[in-house]
């Protein structure tokens, strides 16, 4: 067999196990059991939610209002071509469709998926075991990866990914699940 083919072959299942991985942690559906919901953050155009946030974001509001026991942990922080923390426009946004102030939590200086994690568990109660994450589809098998390594059990609200970033996000997170794997966040 030549180097080439191991290559290819290589490839091919990191290809697979990866996109059986994505898909699979998409199953962990949440139902409310869980008081805390952690929105993870994403790209912000100036002081306005990206497609992709806006999508976690309206994801977010529909399961809010059907489990009125839950709290949303807004987080991301302010990107050096942001205008505003990635957490505060997604107060801005929920804020505009009458959500209330009461519950939401904002976590304003992470600056990824580990950070997001690592921040929130600092701002919610010690005891608590478990969380929802609210993200873009193709990234709940990381996030809720780390989650773990936080030491939460987790379930999901995947947001669908904009068909205009779709190509390059899904390959892009390929890497990241490769990486996070290997060095642990």
């Amino acid at each position: 067999m030549t180097t080439i083919s191991i290559l290819g072959m290589s490839i091919l299942a990191w290809w697979i196990s990866t996109t059986y991985v994505m898909k699979e942690a998409q199953s962990k559906r949440a139902t409310g059991i869980y008081s805390y919901a952690i929105i993870l953050g994403a790209k912000v155009n100036g002081t306005t939610p990206s497609l992709a946030l806006r999508y976690r974001l309206d994801a977010a509001l529909d399961y809010a209002q059907q489990h009125p026991h839950v709290t949303l942990v807004l987080s991301g922080g302010q990107g050096p071509d942001e205008g505003i923390s990635e957490a505060e426009a997604m107060h801005n946004y929920l804020s505009a469709y009458g959500f209330p102030e009461s519950r939401m939590i904002l976590e304003d200086q992470s600056t990824s998926t580990f950070k997001n994690l690592e921040n929130t568990k600092k701002l919610i109660p010690q005891d608590v075991t478990g969380i929802t994450i609210i993200t873009s589809d193709y990234h709940v098998a990381r996030a809720g990866y780390l989650a773990e390594k936080a030491g939460y059990e987790w379930d999901t609200i995947p947001a669908k990914t904009p068909k205009v970033i779709e190509a390059k996000v899904r390959f892009r997170e390929r890497l990241a699940l490769l990486k996070t794997y290997v060095v642990g966040k």
